[in-house]
């Protein structure tokens, strides 16, 4: 130990009390190093007191001799365990800071809290008109004047809250909760030459507009979906490069990252070719690259690419590209391609999904989204190369012109190609009317949240309506397109009206897809009838396709075939005769 060092813990007496001082070893005494006083330079008491630490100490107050390491004297304190990594300050249960020795116990050994409890995460505040800035800026009078100040006095799993006002780029290279205290409409960080955000994993962010970036992830780049954006509004980040060695571009608005309850707009990937040889531009994601998205709202946010004479040129997804996407809307998002020069070689030109390219989208909605390109005629508007799960797509425009202005519109699946009936498209208000055709016409098996895009029930009327948005009145449990599609009224009574007389009700001939309107369209019923050593089996004749089948294990993997003999007809009824043996069997019937 320096001399200068030792000088200083002498010091001790006072800060330690007497019999507490002449429990230490004179060796320990001598290398105990006295923390400066934050607010006081007074003997300790019984209250809560900070302390700031001194080249890497942290703070220890009560002490007796322990042969496993230091234990505080007074009864209900946490005792003291020793660790190998340096111990940085934090706030614990008690409202009491730790120190360390520098060579009590060897020169890699810290002593740290060791609590039932966990440790209380310090917060650490941010006031762009702070003029008391004082680390580790625990308090609004002594706050930050930057959130990249709190940043880095901070430690794992701590919080920077942050009031009203406009920020330079953050760093956020550590897992910590970065929130505002307002949202995004009073709290910006802007990007200025940079990107906004750049967020570590298990990182958060909430509560922000990121506008004004210009790198990948202009609005925030996140390492990975572990890192989590929410209450964001991811705005007005543009990404224009000439390619030359770097040809591709990625995520004007967001990479990666997982983002829940945010709105992406007007962010754009402009990629133009530098006309060397190698220089193919692309442009994939204008409003986000390989996030997860939820509940989120993504408009006017674009790609585009322009190539040499003779170059290749890709756009991809205007909206999203290559994300997963779970009630979100994408509205007015476009992809674009072109060529400088005369264009030939016109398979060189990649246009595809003004709304979304190579996404998995569940309960979205697709409208007004395009594309521009004169050359490939391959272009597609709404998603494309994706899957859809439950979406609407709707006046999305293609190479070919409008893809999907059909009214009154069809089911593709669990699809809504054409006209949903939105309560104000020109509004941008995507919600459905009451007499949508989506309503309870979706499949629920691909609900992944339980909200809709306005924080209500998902699944309102038993069954999950096709968008973004949950109608939370129906009056029918049945799907809406549907009862459209026979011309059926949408009211509750039509449930259990029968009226082909076929004795199954409109919602048992929904369930099972037959025809209400057709009495020799009927949901296949099967009778089992045992009748001495024979069970006979029956099914309404008007059950058209049906083939029974039969297996002797319903467990996996189970193996069915088709019973023979085939049925004779008896009474209007298919009817099969078989004998009863001493191996259990199972019947079903099927389409």
């Amino acid at each position: 130990m320096q001399a200068a060092e030792c000088a200083r813990s002498r010091k001790v007496a006072g800060w330690l009390p007497a019999h507490q001082r002449a429990a230490f070893p004179q060796s320990q005494r001598d290398c105990v190093i006295k923390p400066r006083v934050a607010r006081h330079e007074l003997p300790w008491v019984d209250r809560p007191r900070r302390f700031q630490s001194q080249r890497g100490c942290v703070t220890l107050l009560w002490f007796s001799r322990n042969p496993v390491g230091v234990v505080p004297i007074r009864a209900g304190l946490p005792r003291v365990a020793r660790s190998s990594q340096p111990w940085a300050l934090r706030r614990n249960p008690f409202g009491i800071q730790l120190w360390n020795f520098r060579r009590a116990l060897g020169p890699s050994v810290a002593l740290l809290l060791a609590t039932a409890a966990t440790a209380l995460a310090d917060v650490h505040y941010v006031d762009v008109n702070s003029t008391n800035a004082t680390p580790p800026y625990t308090n609004w009078t002594t706050a930050a004047a930057s959130i990249q100040a709190a940043v880095d006095a901070a430690v794992a799993g701590e919080e920077i809250v942050v009031t009203n006002g406009t920020y330079g780029p953050v760093g956020v290279d550590k897992p910590l909760n970065v929130r505002s205290v307002n949202g995004p409409q009073f709290t910006t960080i802007h990007g200025y030459s940079g990107r906004c955000v750049y967020l570590a994993n298990n990182a958060t962010l909430s509560g922000f507009t990121l506008t004004g970036g210009h790198f990948e992830g202009g609005g925030v780049w996140c390492e990975s979906t572990d890192a989590v954006v929410s209450n964001c509004v991811i705005t007005g980040n543009r990404v224009s490069v000439v390619a030359s060695v770097q040809n591709s571009f990625y995520g004007g608005g967001a990479y990666g990252g997982t983002l829940n309850n945010c709105t992406l707009s007007n962010n754009s990937i402009s990629a133009v070719s530098s006309g060397g040889r190698y220089s193919n531009p692309g442009a994939f994601g204008g409003g986000a690259y390989s996030c997860t998205l939820n509940n989120c709202m993504l408009r006017g946010n674009s790609v585009s690419a322009t190539s040499s004479r003779d170059g290749e040129a890709s756009a991809l997804g205007g909206g999203a590209g290559f994300c997963t996407l779970n009630n979100c809307t994408l509205q007015a998002n476009s992809a674009s391609v072109s060529r400088s020069g005369t264009p030939d070689l016109e398979t060189r030109l990649s246009v595809r999904g003004g709304g979304a390219y190579g996404c998995l989208l569940n309960n979205c909605t697709l409208s007004a989204n395009s594309v521009a390109d004169h050359f490939t005629h391959w272009a597609s508007g709404g998603g494309a190369l994706g899957a859809l799960n439950n979406c609407v797509s709707f006046r999305n425009t293609g190479d070919f012109g409008c893809e999907d202005c059909g009214s009154p519109g069809s089911l593709v699946g669990n699809n809504w190609f054409g006209d949903p009936l939105f309560v104000d498209l020109a509004t941008g208000n995507l919600r459905l009317q009451p007499n949508s055709p989506c309503i309870n016409a979706g499949n629920n098996s691909y609900v992944t949240n339980a909200t809709d895009l306005d924080g209500n029930p998902r699944i309102a009327g038993g069954t999950v309506d096709i968008g973004a948005y949950e109608f939370q009145s129906p009056v029918s449990m049945i799907s809406y397109a549907w009862l459209q599609q026979y011309g059926l009224p949408i009211n509750g009574a039509t449930d259990t009206a029968d009226p082909d007389g076929d004795g199954v009700d409109n919602y048992h001939e929904w369930l099972a897809g037959t025809d209400p309107t057709n009495r020799f369209s009927s949901p296949a019923q099967l009778t089992i009838i045992p009748s001495g050593t024979n069970v006979i089996l029956a099914w309404p004749t008007n059950a058209v396709g049906f083939t029974l089948q039969s297996t002797t294990n319903l467990l996996s993997p189970s193996v069915w075939s088709t019973n023979s003999p085939a049925p004779v007809v008896i009474a209007g009824q298919n009817t099969v005769t078989n004998p009863i043996t001493g191996v259990q069997k199972f019947y079903r019937l099927r389409q």
